[in-house]
Order: C-alpha cells, then sequence, then structure tokens
C-alpha cells in the first residue's frame, strides 16, 4: 500500500529527470560535445547522491509552507503536480517542479483549511524571480573571466577541446548534484511528514534515515527519467533558445549550478549566520528558470540578436500557469479522491 501511495511522487521524480536534466546537460549534449548517453549516465548518478546528502534543507522549506500529514493527501499533492509537469514536458516546455508542487501545496491548503504560511511563499517566489536574475549575472561575470583566460594563455586546439569536454562533464556532475539536493523536495518533499521509516545502518559505515531513504528512492526515479524521456528537452533547451557555443556551454551549466547550489546548502547558510551576515534561504529553486535566465545573460551580452523571443514567450507561459493549473487540479483531486474512494487527505 506504500509504494501505491508514494507511486505519485516517483511518477513526479521522473517527470523531473525527464524536463530538467535539459538544465544540466541540454547546453553540452546540444553542442554535440557530449553524447546523450554519457550525459544520462552522469547525471543520474549525481542526482541521486545531491538528494541523498543535501537534500533536507530545502524539504524542510516546503514542510513549513504545507505540512501534508495525511498519506491519501501527499499522494494527491504529488499526482498533481506531476501530470502537470508531464503535459507540460510532452510539449518539450521546460517547466518549473518547483512551482508545480507549491502550487499543489496550496491547493491542499485551500482544501483542508490550513493555513498557509505567506512568509515563507514570500522567499520562495522571491527566488523564483531572483533565479533567473542570478543565473544571469553569474553567466555574464563567468564568460567575461573564461575570455580573460583564454585570451591570455594561447592554447592549441587539440589541446582546448579536450579541456572544454572535460569542462562540461565536470560542470554537468556538479550540475546534476546540485539539481537533486535543491529539486528532491519537489518530488518526496510532501511525504516526509506522512511516512515513518525505521534507520537503515549497514555495519556502522552507512546510514540512511527516513527522509533519507525517501531521498533515495525519488532520486532513482529522477535518473529513470533523465534516461528515458529526457533527450527531447535537451534539444529545446541546448539549441532553440540561443545558439550556444561550447565555452558558452560550460558557463551556462555552471552558473545555474552555482545558484542551486547556493540555495541548497545549509553548510553556506550556518556559515553566513555564524558571521552575522543574513541567511541565504534554503528554497527549492526553478531549475528551468535559472537556465533559462543564464542563456539569456549571454544572449543579452552578444547584443541580444542571436535569442529566439517566441521560445522565451512559451516558456513564461508555462511558467505563469504551472502554479495555477496545478492548484485547482490538486484541490479538486482531493475532493475526488475523499468522496469517491473514501481516503483521508487531511
Amino acid at each position: 500500500m506504500l509504494l501505491i501511495f508514494i507511486s505519485s511522487g516517483l511518477f513526479l521524480g521522473w517527470s523531473l529527470g525527464a524536463n530538467d536534466a535539459a538544465n544540466v546537460f541540454g547546453t553540452a549534449v546540444g553542442s554535440r560535445m557530449i553524447k546523450f548517453r554519457t550525459a544520462a549516465i552522469l547525471c543520474g548518478v549525481f542526482i541521486i547522491l545531491g538528494a541523498v546528502i543535501q537534500g533536507s534543507g530545502t524539504t524542510d522549506t516546503l514542510g513549513a509552507l504545507g505540512s501534508v500529514s495525511a498519506l491519501a493527501g501527499s499522494f494527491t499533492v504529488a499526482l498533481s503536480a506531476a501530470i502537470t509537469v508531464y503535459v507540460m514536458t510532452r510539449y518539450t516546455i521546460p517547466v518549473s517542479t518547483s512551482q508545480a508542487i507549491v502550487g499543489a501545496i496550496i491547493g491542499w491548503n485551500f482544501y483542508s483549511g490550513n493555513d498557509t504560511d505567506w512568509t515563507v511563499m514570500r522567499n520562495i517566489v522571491g527566488t523564483w524571480m531572483a533565479g533567473p536574475v542570478m543565473g544571469a549575472i553569474f553567466s555574464v561575470l563567468l564568460y567575461l573571466l573564461v575570455k580573460i583566460i583564454t585570451n591570455h594563455w594561447k592554447i592549441h586546439l587539440l589541446r582546448l577541446d579536450l579541456m572544454i569536454k572535460i569542462s562540461l562533464i565536470l560542470v554537468g556532475a556538479f550540475g546534476a548534484y546540485s539539481l537533486g539536493a535543491n529539486n528532491i523536495a519537489n518530488v518526496m518533499g510532501v511525504f516526509v511528514p506522512s511516512i515513518s521509516l525505521n534507520e537503515i545502518n549497514i555495519l556502522d559505515i552507512f546510514y540512511l534515515n527516513g527522509a533519507q531513504q525517501l531521498f533515495l528512492l525519488g532520486g532513482v526515479a529522477i535518473a529513470v527519467g533523465v534516461f528515458t524521456y529526457s533527450k527531447r528537452v535537451m534539444m529545446q533547451v541546448g539549441r532553440n533558445l540561443f545558439k550556444l557555443s561550447s565555452i558558452a556551454s560550460i558557463v551556462v551549466v555552471l552558473a545555474h549550478s552555482l545558484v542551486l547550489f547556493i540555495f541548497s546548502s545549509s553548510w553556506l547558510r550556518d556559515f553566513l549566520l555564524g558571521l552575522g551576515l543574513p541567511a541565504i534561504p534554503l528554497v527549492p529553486v526553478s531549475s528551468s528558470q535559472v537556465i533559462v535566465g543564464a542563456i539569456i545573460g549571454l544572449g543579452m551580452l552578444k547584443g541580444g540578436r542571436g535569442v529566439k523571443y517566441n521560445v522565451m514567450g512559451q516558456m513564461a507561459l508555462g511558467w505563469v500557469l504551472t502554479p495555477l493549473v496545478t492548484a485547482f487540479l490538486c484541490y479538486f483531486s482531493l475532493f475526488f479522491v475523499e468522496n469517491v474512494f473514501g481516503q483521508v487527505v487531511y
């Protein structure tokens, strides 16, 4: 019965992998510097590592927005988000899983009469706006830095090609780790309050608490999504929005990865607090928005002539519709699950 209920979270994880892997390796695959199969293997492995090792911070934030305490409610919330993400993915529109799950939680709050923490909501919405801006700023600064380095040191073309491929692999692995750490909350965060699992302890060396076990399952589901359905969206991001050079691909992925890592790093938050500085909120960031912001930043740096604004418009429409559609879908789905199947949803 437990597997049946968490199946919606696994479906959402699959949808996230199918869609958001493009944000990590889409530019590399689209520029033909890395084969899709290689990218998929690296992406899957490091997503799982990031989810298990560093996924708790953003999960706590979603729990503060709305703690879905009933298992059937968690199932419905995750299913509503998954359906929305899947439909967007079918139309090759990079969509925000973060916005989908937040919209579903808001729908559950309205249905159950649970109070929404609007301070947390403002922090989340703030990152939706700050994410693309930070991605654009980081990509411009990194691109200018790389250009200075490459202009200063003349590198042989063959050696430069090898360095670019290695760099794409390294930043892609970092990006996949950051994606798993930041976005696993979107996949399994709603199940943490309603599922209690015993800790796994293997020879006093390897520990997995209940939440980490859910993160592991979610990470595997994301990896499966990467392998089975992400190639089309990778091409949409990597080729159709803005034509990227190999060096630009490295810069874009690294800028995206840094933003996701910053908003999921408990260590960085505690370090800033220790210095008496404002803490960075640990919030699930829209991976799609950040990567698009990074690409647009480079496009604007080069005069904006190569940016395809019609593709931008499609993506922006998806970002606006996603939370609204998911909230309504979740509200009516909860009514259906409670009254037709007789399940306790809150």
